[in-house]
C-alpha cells in the first residue's frame, strides 16, 4: 500500500483529537476525548500534563484503528498543540513537577505589571519576540514554576528539568524521552525566542532568571523530528511536522502569502495574518509571530487573540444551564430577532488582543425587564463576532502602515466556523466575504500537511494551494453605519469591563 495518508495530534485546550488524513485532505477517521479543566483559584487555569498524553495517545489509537490503517501504512506524524501552555518536567523520570499551566492563566499578572514597569523592557521584548508583556505567554509561567515548586528552581540549574510547550511535551512522551525540541512557531510564543534569527535571546532569559538548560531545541515546523517509539502504534511513525494550533490552522488553511487571513474560532478566537518575510511590530495591539515555516528562511504573521471565544458558549451550557450541549446555541439565538440591545463582554480571564487588560472581568450591559436567557445567547454569541471584528480593524491599521496588500476575505475555521448564525454576523460586521473551507478542520490540516512536506508526500505549497477548496461564501449584508453604531455599542462595554 502507497504510505499516502497522515496522522494528525491536534491537543486542544478542552480535548485531544486525532484525524487520519489522505493526502488529498480528506478526512479518513477521527476520533476526540475531553479532559479536565482545573481551576485553583479565579483566574488560574491548569490540565494535568500526563492526563493529556494519555488522552492524546488514547485518540491517536482509536484513529488509527477507525481508518483501517497500521502504523507501517502512515508517511508521517504531524503534531499541533494548544500553545503557551507550560510543562516542566524531570528528565530523568519524564513526571512533570506541576499540572500545566494553562494559556488563559493570569496567575502572572503581578509579574507581568512588574517587568512592564522596567524602564524600555517591553519595547525590548516586543523588538525581539514580537510580543507584548502579558501572563498569556509561557516566559512567566516558566518563572512561577521555578519560584514556587520546591527545589525546581535548584533542579533546574543543575539540567535536570525540563521545559516545553505542549508539542514538546507530546514528542517527549511519543520518543520516550529521546528527543527534546520544539518548532519556531512554538517557541515564538514563550516570550524568550528571537523571531527575527531564530534563538533564544540571553538577555530575556537573564532578565526572567530562566536557565537554558531547561529549553529544547528548535527547529523548522516541517522537519523530521524523530520517530514514536514502536509501542505506541506497533512501529515507529516519522514525526515530520509540529506548529502551534493558529500557525498550523493559517497553514492548513493555505495562508502562505502576505496579506491572506485566517480566524480560528475555538476555545479563543484567534486572527492572523501572513505578513511575508517581513518583520513588522504592530502599533494597534496585535503581536507578531512566527507563522510555520517550512525552511530556514523566517515568515511572519500578525496576530490577535481572544482569550474567550467558543468558550462563551461553554459558559452557557455549564454556568448559566441555558443548554444542554453546545449545538443548541444556535437555536436558541435564532428564537429572538436580536440581542434586545443586551452586550455581553466574555472577560472572564481579562482581555487579550486589541485591548491587553489583565484585570478586566466579564460583563453584560444592557439589560431590561424584557430580557430573556435566549437575548443572553445572542449577545454572547455576538460577542464572539465582535471581538473578532476588532481583531481586524487592528489588523488593517497595521497592514496598511506596512505596505501589505488589505485582506479581501477572511478564511474560517474551528468549531464555531459551522454556526451559520455567527458567521453570517461576522460578515456584515466586517465588511468582507467570510469563506468557510470545504474541510473546518484546517488546525489538524496544516499540521498533516507539514509531515507530509517533509517525508515527502508533497512537493510544495503550490501543491497544497490547489487543494483548498470553499464549501461557503458568507456576504455581508449589514448597512456600513449600522455596523458603525453596533460596534460603537460593543466599545462603550468593553469601557465598561475594563472599569469595572
Amino acid at each position: 500500500m502507497a504510505r499516502d495518508h497522515l496522522l494528525a495530534l491536534d491537543q486542544g485546550t478542552s480535548s485531544s483529537r486525532a484525524i487520519v488524513f489522505h493526502a488529498s485532505g480528506r478526512i479518513v477517521a477521527m476520533a476526540q476525548r475531553e479532559f479536565r479543566q482545573i481551576y485553583p483559584q479565579p483566574g488560574w487555569v491548569e490540565h494535568d500534563a500526563d492526563e493529556i498524553w494519555s488522552t492524546q495517545l488514547a485518540v491517536a489509537r482509536e484513529a488509527l484503528a477507525a481508518s483501517g490503517l497500521k502504523a507501517g501504512d502512515l508517511a508521517a506524524l504531524g503534531i499541533t498543540n494548544q500553545r503557551e501552555t507550560t510543562v516542566l518536567w524531570h528528565r530523568r523520570s519524564g513526571v512533570p513537577v506541576h499540572h500545566a499551566i494553562v494559556w488563559q492563566d493570569r496567575r502572572t499578572a503581578p509579574l507581568c505589571a512588574q517587568l512592564r514597569s522596567r524602564e524600555g523592557f517591553a519595547e525590548q521584548v516586543q523588538r525581539s519576540t514580537g510580543l507584548v508583556i502579558d501572563p498569556y505567554f509561557s516566559g512567566t509561567k516558566i518563572r512561577w514554576l521555578l519560584d514556587h515548586v520546591a527545589n525546581a528552581h535548584i533542579d533546574a540549574a543543575q539540567g535536570a528539568l525540563a521545559f516545553g510547550t505542549i508539542d514538546s511535551w507530546l514528542l517527549w512522551k511519543l520518543t520516550k524521552g529521546r528527543v527534546h525540541a520544539t518548532d519556531v512557531s512554538n517557541a515564538a510564543r514563550t516570550m524568550l525566542f528571537d523571531i527575527r534569527h531564530n534563538v533564544w535571546d540571553a538577555e530575556l532569559l537573564k532578565a526572567l532568571h530562566v536557565p537554558d538548560s531547561v529549553l529544547p531545541q528548535v527547529l523548522p515546523s516541517s522537519h523530521l523530528f524523530g520517530e514514536t517509539d514502536p509501542e505506541w502504534f506497533g512501529a515507529p511513525v516519522p514525526i515530520a511536522g509540529i506548529a502551534g494550533d493558529q500557525q498550523s490552522a493559517l497553514f492548513g488553511q493555505a495562508c502562505f502569502k502576505a496579506g491572506l487571513a485566517k480566524n480560528t474560532y475555538g476555545t479563543g478566537c484567534f486572527m492572523l495574518m501572513h505578513s511575508g518575510d517581513r518583520f513588522e511590530v504592530s502599533r494597534n495591539g496585535l503581536v507578531t509571530t512566527a507563522a510555520a515555516q517550512t525552511g530556514g528562511t523566517p515568515q511572519f504573521a500578525l496576530e490577535g487573540s481572544v482569550f474567550i471565544g467558543g468558550a462563551v458558549v461553554q459558559w452557557l451550557r455549564d454556568g448559566l444551564r441555558a443548554i444542554a450541549h453546545s449545538g443548541q446555541v444556535q437555536a436558541l439565538a435564532e428564537s429572538v430577532p436580536d440581542a434586545g440591545g443586551v452586550v455581553v463582554v466574555p472577560a472572564f480571564t481579562g482581555l487579550g488582543a486589541p485591548y491587553w487588560n489583565a484585570d478586566a472581568r466579564g460583563t453584560i450591559v444592557g439589560l431590561s425587564r424584557g430580557t430573556t436567557v435566549a437575548h443572553i445567547a445572542r449577545a454572547a454569541l455576538e460577542s464572539i463576532a465582535f471581538q473578532s471584528a476588532a481583531l481586524l480593524q487592528a489588523m488593517v491599521r497595521d497592514a496598511q502602515a506596512a505596505g501589505v496588500a488589505a485582506v479581501s476575505e477572511l478564511r474560517v475555521d474551528g468549531g464555531a466556523s459551522v454556526n451559520d448564525l455567527l458567521m453570517q454576523f461576522q460578515a456584515d460586521l466586517l465588511g468582507i466575504p467570510v469563506v468557510r473551507p470545504k474541510v473546518v478542520e484546517t488546525t489538524a490540516l496544516g499540521a498533516a500537511y507539514l509531515a507530509g512536506l517533509a517525508s515527502g508526500v508533497y512537493r510544495s505549497v503550490d501543491e497544497l494551494s490547489a487543494q483548498w477548496q470553499a464549501e461557503r461564501r458568507f456576504l455581508p449584508t449589514l448597512p456600513r453605519e449600522h455596523v458603525a453604531e453596533r460596534m460603537a455599542r460593543w466599545e462603550r462595554a468593553v469601557r465598561q469591563t475594563v472599569a469595572a
